[in-house]
């Protein structure tokens, strides 16, 4: 059970929930802070108090003020008037992790929202019926049209699906499940759609992907130093001490502690004084990786645990302030970090894969065929892992920023943060292909060079898991289902486990 208070939830048991494992509860203080939320916007509605989206229209329209009548129907209307988002449904767990972090942050109490908004979400995510919600709409400049697209459903007007991955009008599925549609009051509406959890989701999962893909490009590097028989003197910490930067330090610790009991450790051991770069400067560019990764981790921490809502409820001063706190500018910069990040991981990858296939280096036969197979070993794989990184090149470009024209000028201003965060997910998951690739030619490597399980140390039982997963290449046979099996594992978490 995971229980949601507004202030402590983390990025393990967000994921864990929206994938469904655990179950989620409301802390009852962050009911009471939404009731005593709820008390200034009724107030503000009884004494006709402008509130924007409240009592008054949104976005170019703020400042005309609602009538009785639309008023009572503003919530409804404020969802059907933006739920656009369009193109392929959001995958599954990024939409549940939406909900959870809506839920999560409505009960900080700055929303001014229903309880009855926060409990609906939980009960819809214990049930696992999931709003189907276009992956295209928002700009980063709150998440609009993707929130409000959910929020139709949740009242019953859109789609759902449930476990089994069935679709069908919402209002059907959350019935069958015993669950009645979400009935709105004031404010309750825009609750639901001005707000950045969306884009946090987006980067929340991408951030779960892309740990374990950084796992798996750390262990594919340090399964390529021992098939490499490589000089680990650059992993020296007295020496990685004389520049101390935080991530070259903790991404050279684990993989020393990968390598620990190995030969590589023996004096002499090492071919070459110097190795080729890819080998040699391991502890910088991953190092680089690995602070980008803890930078976003920190930042989403912030994002899970805080109001993005506007206008914002204080209720210990009884007033409603419009903000900005939607705007995810830093979100945007920092996701596209992680993005670089690993265009400089996965170039030393494809660097180090084609070291091992190149005599000349590797001082193994070419392409790691076997001796006088006629075969050209890995070299066509080649061709496959330069298009993964070619892809992988294109998904890290930064997001497009332009003077927006929305809301009649009124909204010029975007971050481009849903962008950054997608290509996130797809750079997670193309890393995983590529470090499948780089485990499957250094396991080959190490078996060419006779490398016994007693001198991998460690490592042998990595060597193990991917031998279980892709045999030795002794003659020519496709090799596309090794890579994908692996890169599920990774993907999966099976690696890191």
């Amino acid at each position: 059970m995971l229980t949601l208070t507004g202030y402590d939830l983390n990025l393990p048991d967000l994921l864990d929930a929206a994938r469904g494992t655990t179950s989620v509860a409301l802390a009852p203080e962050g009911l009471e802070r939404m009731r005593q939320s709820r008390e200034v916007i009724d107030t503000a509605i009884a004494d006709q108090v402008p509130v924007y989206g409240v009592t008054t229209g949104l976005g170019a329209r703020a400042t005309e003020p609602l009538d009785e009548t639309t008023l009572a129907d503003f919530s409804l209307q404020t969802l059907r008037g933006r739920a656009h988002a369009i193109g392929p449904p959001m995958p599954r767990d990024v939409v549940r992790a939406a909900m959870i972090l809506r839920a999560n942050t409505l009960l900080l109490g700055h929303a001014g929202a229903r309880g009855a908004v926060a409990r609906h979400l939980v009960d819809c995510l214990n049930a696992d019926l999931t709003p189907v919600v276009g992956v295209i709409g928002s700009l980063g400049v709150a998440d609009l049209i993707p929130n409000a697209t959910l929020g139709l459903a949740l009242v019953g007007e859109g789609e759902m699906t449930t476990a089994d991955g069935q679709a069908g009008p919402s209002g059907d599925v959350m019935r069958t499940a015993g669950i009645e549609p979400l009935a709105l009051g004031p404010r309750d509406g825009l609750a639901l759609a001005n707000h950045a959890s969306l884009v946090a989701a987006l980067s929340c999962v991408g951030l779960g992907a892309a740990q374990y893909s950084f796992h798996a490009a750390q262990s594919a590097a340090a399964l390529s130093l021992l098939a490499f028989d490589a000089n680990l003197a650059p992993f020296t910490e007295r020496l990685l001490a004389l520049r101390p930067l935080p991530g070259q330090a903790l991404a050279a610790a684990t993989i020393r502690d990968m390598l620990s009991g190995s030969a590589l450790w023996k004096p002499g051991q090492a071919r070459r004084l110097q190795d080729p770069l890819s080998f040699r400067n391991i502890p910088q560019i991953h190092g680089t990786a690995d602070a980008a990764l803890s930078a976003l981790d920190a930042l989403l921490w912030i994002e899970m645990n805080a109001s993005s809502d506007n206008p914002a409820v204080l209720a210990d001063s009884g007033e409603v302030l419009s903000t900005g706190n939607y705007f995810s500018a830093e979100l945007a910069n920092t996701v596209e970090t992680v993005n670089r990040s690993f265009v400089h991981l996965t170039v030393a990858q494809l660097a180090r894969i084609s070291k091992h296939l190149n005599p000349a280096f590797s001082d193994l036969p070419l392409f790691l065929a076997l001796p006088e197979s006629g075969s050209n070993g890995f070299a066509p794989l080649m061709k496959t892992a330069e298009a993964i990184l070619g892809a992988l090149l294109h998904q890290a470009a930064p997001s497009p920023i332009w003077p927006s024209v929305n809301a009649n000028g009124v909204e010029d201003c975007l971050s481009g943060a849903p962008i950054a965060a997608t290509s996130l997910a797809q750079i997670a998951a193309l890393s995983a292909q590529l470090s499948a690739v780089e485990l499957i030619v250094a396991a080959q490597a190490l078996d060419l060079r006779g490398t016994s399980a007693a001198d991998m140390g460690a490592i042998a039982d990595l060597h193990h898991w991917v031998r279980a997963c892709s045999d030795p290449l002794t003659t020519d046979r496709p090799l596309a289902a090794d890579v994908t099996r692996i890169a599920l594992a990774i993907s999966q978490g099976d690696l890191m486990a």
